[in-house]
This record gives C-alpha cells, structure tokens and sequence, in this order.
C-alpha cells in the first residue's frame, strides 16, 4: 500500500517546513482577531497559581506550582527554590519543569525540565540550604531515591542500546554514589519493559514495579540498601502497585478479579484480602496514620474512603463537586492530597485522622456539573459530565480519550471557562479503554475491541446533537485518535473537530519514534491478524469524500512522543479532498506543550476555533 505522503517523516524535509509555515499562516487568516482578544481572559485562568505536586519532608512541605508566567518549586508558603524563568535566562530557552523530589530530611532535591517542550530533558540534583547544584544529568533520569549516602535513579533510553545490550525502548535502574553510577536493576529485561522504584514509608524497603506496558506487572521487593536481595513476590498479567509494608507486611493495590481494584497484602510468601472489590473502581489506597486511605472512582469522579488495616470500613468523604482526588505523598503518619474539579483549580488537603484544607483556588461564578449517560452501539451505558454556565447557548465542546487504562475525571482547563461565560456547556466523556470502571471497561477498548471507544463517543456527540447542540468534538493524543476516526467514520455528529498531538497512521505508529511502546495496546501492524483490525480503523486510511466540519489539527513540531508526522499526513489527505481543514504546527512544542504563554496561546486558539465554529 502507498504512502503519498511518507516525505513528511522526515521532519527536516523542505516540504515539511514550507507546509509548515504556510498552513500557520492559513490558519491564522481563519481565526482573525479572535485569538488576540480572547488570549487576556484565557491567560488570567491560566495564570491562577496552581500547586501540580508536593513532597513531605522535616523541614517542612515543598510544592511545585505553575505561576502565571513561570513554574515555581517553593517551601509550601515560602521562598522559591527553583523557578523557571531563572532557568530560561540561564539556558536561553523556554523550560517545562516535568517533577521533583526531595530527601526526607529536607537537604537535597532533584528536578527535571525540558527545553522547548522535548520530552527528554535534563535532571539537576540541589543542595537545599545552598541551592548548588551538585549533580546534573542529560537526559533526563526518572525516579530519585535518595538514601544517606547515594540515590537510585532510573534512565529511560530512547535512543540505542542499554550497558547490557537491550535495544531502546528500555528502562534500567541505578545506583549512584561516592564511587560513582552502577546498573543495580533490570539488566536483560527486553523492550517496552518499565520500572519504578519506591521506598517504604519505614525507610527500609525498596518496592519495584516492573511492567510491561499497560497490562501487566511484577513486584520485587527487600533491603533498600541492598538491591542484590530484591526478590519477586507478586506478578499478575494485570496492573499491579505497591502500597507500603507495615511490619513485614507488604499492601499492594491489584486489579485481578473483574479489574476493580482490591488491596491485598503478603507476608511470608501468604496472601491474604483486605479490601475486597466492590462494584466501582478503587483507583489509590496510602497506609496513613494506622489507617488505609482508599480512592474509589464512582462515575467517573472520586471519593474517600478509610478502612481499618485489616479491612474494615470505618469512614468515607465525599466533596461538593464532582472531582478527581489523589494523593500527592505520605510519610505514615500523614498525606498529602490533592482535589480537583471542572471549576477548582486545586485543593491541597493533608489527612491525619481527618481531612484538613491546607490551601487553594476556585472560580467565582454560578456554574453547575451535571451528569448523563449515552447508550453505544452495542447497549452500553456511557457516562459523560457537562458542565455549564449561567446561559445556555447550546454549543456543547466535548472532550474524549479512552485509552490506555486512563480514567478521564473532573478537572480544571482554562480555556473553558471562558466559553462557559459565553453560554457555552462543556462535555467530557468516559469511554471505554480508559479505566473509569475498572481493567474490564480498559480492555473492552483496546486492541481489536478499540472499534468500541469510537461507538462509545459517538453515542454521546450524536444524543447532544438529538439534544439541539452544536457540538465540537476534541482530543488529544490517543484523543487524537479518537476524534479522527470519528472524523472519518461520522462526521455528522459534529460541527466541528479538534485533533491534537495525534496517533492517527496505524499501520505506522510503531516505526515512528517510541511508538513501539503502544503495541500491547493497539496490536501490532507487523502482526497480519493485528493489521487486519487496525487498517479497519485507522484513520489515515479510511479518509473518503464526505460532508467534514471544520477540523482543527494541532501538533508540536518538538513533540517526540507522538511524531508530529500523523497530524502532517492526515491534514494532507483531508485537503486533499477539499475539507475545510487546518494545521496549526507549535514550533516550540512537545508532546507536554512549551512554555505557559505558549501553551496558554494554543489554548486560546483552541477556543477561538471552537466559537467561530459554532456559532453560526
């Protein structure tokens, strides 16, 4: 099968930069003044101080927040340890901090940061009185533990081989002290494998994860000082996570049985059940003050709950909003926990025997979540949110995703509360291959079942069409996927679509990039049973002359997860065809975006596309 435009592969080829740069252009003619006008009241959303992570330590929380212009890592009601624009003076260019974290005694913090939105970035380890850095990596290493005298840190290699000769995608775990680095964990483990330590909240135990892409999952367990005496004490062909041990005790969270999530625990080689599944999913659980702290998702958005060790049920707390709750960190004696809503920017609450606010943000105006279900093809039940404003302009934006065992819950973007305000509702969807009811509603969507995912989302854009909305249909990412096949399959349940950083060539996601990686949730196009199913799809090769909306397509020329390639072609075979189609290429964008102001601004032309699309 012929591939007219395989050229844009090459993102160094002449006729990727002039399409490129002309398509900009073409896009910017369309949208006008708009983007200009509304940028003011995205960006005043945007800049709301928003606490994204937080480490307990002695001394004291750190936090990392995203600022207005910048990102700050600071002493939790204190002064600023890394910021971003320092960095960006430093290095010349715009920086992405991607996550930190800090010792136990409050003396040492790594971080990382991308430059121009790369995913692969650069790792600093600081002396917190000095703020010297005293250790730096290129690229990026993931998952600091600190111990006295050294820290583990696992490398994750895009590019080559591992020391023991794995060809990338790989992981491997190591140990770096006075005498230097040394491979400590992983060594033979193949491709797509990946590994993640944590300490025990006793500071003794080392848990690993080992996974294989997203279904399934080892535990390896012993001395944290001593990686020669982790021993395997679980695996499930499942996603499986450790919780903490408690006297020899070890809780792990499994999502065996019908994938609901259940919390069990081993000691001396026995296991036994402590909280059993129950007709929702547990998504979390922490070992906090003597007590199991436990998120279990309900239709999409979260409560608490709080058991005994031993299981028994003994609280549960609920929230005025609909909203995504998970834990930040915890120490044993108390958590940090984080909220979220359609219309909360952050609540930071630290649990020790009680919930407790400690800080955040939230939005004047009389907005309201309503919840709905839509019923797919095949009779399934499809839950979905909108949330409105105070008029009702039946223009209805849709957000969806399904997949990768990723529950799409309540949360806060800036761009829609300015549509809010314009009579605007907006629509998320759970569709299935996410994990909003469990491993079964993820696999019920991936692989040959992925047919289901686009059902599912046209289920729920086709009832609001019936309900008199105009209706623009979004995704990003694997939700680029998903709003393209819809494309390609029923244009008629939207008005207009938005397809972002997306996987949208099939039979060529594996060969673009670390693109390998998604095999075990796609199916593999080398495979001749798997093609078969994903050619069926795929929307790069199912592009046939229709009626299309108009279709925004927006990728980063940076971005080296999702090669910016599939947004390329597919925007190529729909002009092809004369649909009112356009590109929008960040030039300084990753897969994650660049700097606040730049993503605030494709933000905002999300939002201008959206209203000059469905107004008339």
């Amino acid at each position: 099968m012929g591939d007219p435009y395989i050229w844009a592969e090459n993102l160094k080829d002449k006729r990727v930069l002039s399409l490129v740069e002309e398509e900009n252009a073409r896009f910017r003619e369309f949208i006008g003044s708009l983007s200009d006008e509304l940028f003011p009241e995205v960006w005043e959303y945007y800049s709301i101080p928003v606490l994204t992570s937080a480490r307990l330590t002695e001394k004291g929380v750190i936090a990392m927040y995203r600022e207005s212009d910048r990102q700050v890592i600071r002493w939790l009601g204190g002064e600023a340890i890394v910021d971003s624009k320092e960095l960006e003076e430093e290095l010349r260019d715009e920086v992405l901090l991607q996550g930190f974290t800090a010792d136990e005694r409050g003396k040492l913090l790594t971080y990382s940061f991308s430059i121009g939105g790369a995913d692969e970035g650069i790792t600093r380890v600081i002396d917190l009185e000095t703020k010297e850095v005293i250790d730096e990596f290129r690229p990026s290493v993931w998952n600091v533990t600190f111990l006295e005298n050294g820290y583990y840190f696992s490398r994750f290699y895009r590019h080559g081989e591992t020391p023991d000769g794995v060809k990338a995608p790989a992981v491997r775990l190591f140990w770096k002290g006075e005498d230097g680095e040394r491979l400590v964990f992983g060594k033979g483990l193949g491709s797509g494998y990946f590994i993640s330590l944590r300490k025990g909240t006793d500071g003794k135990t080392a848990m690993v994860t080992v996974t294989f892409g997203w279904n399934s999952a080892e535990i390896y367990v012993g001395p944290i000082e001593k990686p020669g005496e982790w021993k395997k004490v679980y695996s499930a062909d499942v996603p499986v996570e450790p919780i903490d041990v408690i006297n020899g005790r070890l809780y792990l969270l499994t999502r065996e049985g019908k994938g609901l999530g259940k919390v069990i625990a081993i000691k001396d080689g026995e296991v036994e059940e402590v909280i059993p599944e129950g007709d929702f999913p547990l998504e979390w659980a922490v070992l906090v003050d003597g007590k199991i702290l436990a998120g279990r998702l309900v239709h999409a958005s979260h409560r608490v709950e709080v058991y005994s060790p031993d299981g028994e049920k003994l609280d549960e707390i609920t929230f005025d909003l609909p909203g995504s709750v998970y834990p930040l960190d915890t120490d044993g004696k108390r958590a940090l926990i984080r909220y979220e809503s359609f219309t909360v920017p952050y609540r930071l609450y630290e649990f020790s025997g009680g919930l407790k606010l400690v800080e955040g943000q939230g939005i004047n105006g009389n907005f309201r979540v309503e919840e709905d279900f839509a019923t797919s093809k095949d009779g399934t039940r499809v839950h979905y949110f909108l949330v409105k404003g105070e008029g009702d302009g039946r223009k209805a934006w849709v957000f969806g995703y399904g997949g990768f065992n990723i529950s799409l819950t309540p949360r806060f973007f800036p761009q829609v509360i300015p549509f809010l305000r314009r009579g605007g509702t907006f629509g998320m969807a759970n569709l299935r291959g996410g994990s909003e009811y469990g491993e079964g509603w993820h696999r019920a969507g991936m692989r040959e079942n992925k047919q289901n995912v686009f059902n599912d989302f046209i289920a729920v854009l086709e009832k609001l069409k019936g309900e008199g909305y105009r209706v623009a249909a979004w995704g990003r990412s694997n939700g680029g996927l998903l709003v393209s096949a819809t494309l390609v399959q029923r244009p008629d349940v939207m008005d207009a679509a938005l397809i972002g950083y997306p996987v949208i060539d099939m039979l060529r996601f594996h060969k673009l990039y670390i693109g390998s990686v998604w095999i075990p949730e796609y199916g593999n196009p080398d495979d001749p049973k798997d093609r078969e199913f994903l050619l069926k799809y795929s929307p790069y090769h199912n592009v046939r002359p229709a009626n299309y909306p108009p279709t925004l397509i927006y990728t980063g020329l940076h971005d080296d997860r999702v090669h910016p390639a599939h947004a390329l072609k597919f925007f190529m075979k729909l002009r092809e065809l004369g649909a009112p189609v356009y590109l929008r290429v960040e030039t300084k964008s990753g897969h994650m975006g660049a700097s606040p102001e730049t993503r605030a601004k494709e933000l905002t032309d999300l939002l201008a596309f959206v209203l000059k699309t469905l107004h008339t």
